[in-house]
């Protein structure tokens, strides 16, 4: 470990820094309430990209995938992989979709509400803040337990300074300042990755020790076709994809695109060029187990490499720590704020645009409270992840089907949702336990909502067809 004053300082100046570059960048913009939460038709396929692969490189990425392949193996390593690609190629038909249904819109609540009814929208805003509330404090976990690893910082120590320093910007600037970061952001994580890939390979020994001993220790996990792995696979693809299309931030950036065609290639390449990264940081999993380390599997990735690399790389670890989770932590809360905003102004329609943006600033740090508290717990980053994902999960089908076929209800988009995340629930895993029932879990909590849907419209009348173009009026532009 090194001096606690050392990455002390160091973890504040960094900080300091990325909320100072937001805060100026902000300063230079005229922000009226539809800025702040969608900067709508902005962002060229470039911008897009960016900010699609630092929203993607979380924290979590030098935890979860790693720990995943401990578990699964090259299977599950490949199912997070193609996880990663595939909510974004989902999201070009759907996003396309929106923008047509819905040209203002601001959030997928607004679609919801106008489809559905208030029964469906209250349950999938209340899943939808549940998953950003996870996903923020799994980011912010994370990174408390790296430089935890590098110093005895207390947990909630570091998630004070992160989550403080990434609020001030992005409470400041909304979606406009997390764009302009992650540009930032990227130029950081990139260089710093293939830094540490590298030295991982070296501190690894290359590939034949690693596979070396997983041929004694653990066989399995180098099989493409063993089944535990297979399921381990599969589980990480659905949870990823069906969460994905559920993100807030998501759908802010379908609606900043500067056109289709730049949301199309923005959501493809940033796809595209995200598998490949969590596929190698994946491998580092099985390479801890192959060179024989025990202990908690979601350092995997620093038990192999930081006995064998330079003090200067420990202090590096800071800056890429620090652009992974704030890149990822602006996004979820830019999209909170965008939630607020959209939907406290259905409450309360004749608040002015001003008022309302002062009242999603200072909604946003009290909900930060709970974050800060449940990072200091120091939770598993994957399990926190894997529950959230069940929520979307159940919500998937029922929300979006309605995209397409009119004969599908609000009653039973309800109904659905809450059959399948009952279920779900059951077979869920309790934290600490073998996660043997994942797949099983994830597969009735998607499934269940899907063949109850599709059953539904069509037994149903086909006099009772929703009108898609009552949507076109669904949002309002919020402007000053």
């Amino acid at each position: 470990m090194l001096d606690f004053n050392t990455i002390l300082f160091w973890l504040l100046g960094f900080s300091i820094a990325f909320a100072a570059a937001g805060v100026a960048y902000s300063r230079r913009e005229r922000l009226n309430l539809e800025d702040y939460i969608v900067a709508r038709n902005t962002q060229s396929t470039v911008a897009t990209l960016l900010t699609l692969l630092a929203t993607s490189f979380g924290a979590w990425i030098l935890f979860a995938p790693a720990q995943a392949a401990t578990w699964g193996g090259l299977a599950a390593v490949v199912g997070y992989a193609l996880g990663a690609v595939a909510p974004r190629v989902a999201m070009i038909p759907l996003g396309r979709r929106m923008r047509e249904l819905i040209p203002q819109g601001h959030t997928l609540t607004e679609f919801v509400i106008s489809r559905y009814g208030r029964p469906m929208y209250a349950l999938v805003l209340l899943i939808m803040l549940f998953y950003l509330f996870i996903a923020l404090t799994a980011e912010i976990t994370a990174m408390a337990k790296l430089v935890a690893l590098l110093a005895p910082i207390p947990l909630w120590v570091t998630a004070g300074i992160v989550l403080g320093s990434t609020l001030i910007y992005t409470a400041y600037g909304g979606l406009k300042a997390s764009i302009f970061t992650d540009q930032i952001q990227m130029l950081i994580i990139v260089p710093l990755l293939l830094i540490l890939i590298l030295l991982g390979w070296h501190a690894a020994g290359g590939l034949d020790p690693a596979m070396a001993g997983l041929k004694v220790r653990a066989p399995q996990l180098l099989r493409l076709d063993d089944w535990g792995g297979i399921k381990a696979g599969l589980t990480f693809f659905m949870a990823i994809l069906l969460t994905g299309i559920f993100h807030q931030g998501n759908w802010q950036r379908v609606y900043a695109a500067r056109d289709l065609r730049s949301m199309r290639r923005g959501f493809l390449l940033g796809g595209l060029f995200a598998a490949p990264v969590i596929f190698i940081l994946g491998l580092f999993g099985l390479a801890f187990v192959g060179l024989g380390h025990d202990g908690d599997s979601s350092v995997a990735l620093f038990e192999v490499l930081l006995p064998q690399v330079p003090v200067w790389f420990l202090i590096a670890l800071i800056p890429l720590g620090l652009a992974l989770v704030m890149s990822s932590a602006d996004t979820a809360i830019s999209a909170v704020s965008s939630l607020i905003a959209v939907d406290l102004g259905r409450i309360m329609p004749r608040t002015s645009q001003a008022a309302m943006l002062k009242l999603s600033r200072w909604l946003i740090l009290a909900l930060s409270l709970p974050v800060l508290w449940a990072a200091s717990k120091g939770y598993s980053v994957l399990y926190l992840f894997l529950l959230a994902d069940l929520f979307c999960s159940a919500a998937a089908f029922p929300v979006f089907f309605g995209m397409f076929n009119r004969r599908h209800s609000g009653g039973i988009a309800t109904f659905s949702t809450i059959c399948g995340l009952a279920g779900g629930l059951l077979l869920f895993p309790a934290p600490g336990a073998p996660p043997v029932t994942l797949l099983e879990s994830f597969l009735v909590a998607a499934l269940v909502p899907a063949l109850l849907c599709l059953v539904w419209s069509a037994l149903s009348r086909p006099g009772r067809n929703f009108d898609f173009d009552a949507l076109a009026g669904a949002s309002r532009t919020l402007r000053n």
